[in-house]
């Protein structure tokens, strides 16, 4: 793996072609939020279609957790919507069989001239594609289990959300003055907005 990626470096805003045929950057695809980004070796391999059940099991709690989920393959158009099908995945899957990534990161997993994939990496980034963590899954051991991502997120989360503890008393200073730029979900809505949703909810008792 290059030498700059590593927590706290920033990951490259690669542009690749989805599972639909549509480019994406990854930072388009993060947005604001935590990104857990495979770089997978492909449908051929088992390990990988392992990991991907267990990920799968997972993506409901990270997609209430405002976190976000991207799969980087060197499979073609074709076999990628295969593999995304088969482990039961709702993420996005990039196609990159030309391995624009793989050679740009110097992951080429030479062991395997036959499919000559990636190196399988787990990587855990913050907004603006900040690393986090980085885990090898050469060995499946190396992959990051569920918990792991949990606590890697959890890290993550708490540091780029300033509402992480609500009873820290400048939150509810900054609330009670309307102040709602520390608070997720509120801070991209006007004052009058919240408060009438705020309103709609207690009527109906939610």
């Amino acid at each position: 793996m290059r030498c700059d990626i590593t927590p706290g470096g920033v990951f490259p805003d690669y542009a690749l072609p989805d599972h639909t045929g549509s480019v994406h950057t990854l930072g388009e695809l993060q947005g604001r939020d935590p990104l857990v980004l495979m770089l997978s070796r492909g449908h051929f391999c088992p390990a990988e279609h392992q990991h991907h059940r267990d990920l799968a099991a997972f993506q409901c709690k990270v997609a209430v957790a405002h976190t976000r989920m991207v799969t980087i393959s060197t499979d073609d158009h074709h076999t990628l919507n295969e593999f995304r099908t088969s482990v039961g995945a709702y993420w996005t899957f990039l196609s990159d069989p030309e391995r624009i990534v793989q050679k740009d990161l110097a992951i080429q997993e030479y062991t395997d001239p036959v499919h000559d994939p990636m190196i399988p990496h787990t990587l855990v980034l913050k907004p603006r594609l900040v690393i986090h963590s980085v885990y090898n899954g050469y060995w499946f051991w190396g992959r990051p289990t569920v918990d792991d991502l949990w606590l890697d997120l959890r890290a993550a989360t708490r540091e780029i959300r300033p509402d992480w503890d609500l009873s820290a008393p400048e939150l509810r200073e900054a609330w009670a003055a309307g102040d709602w730029t520390l608070f997720y979900g509120y801070d991209r809505r006007s004052l009058g907005a919240a408060t009438e949703g705020r309103s709609r909810e207690a009527a109906d008792g939610s």
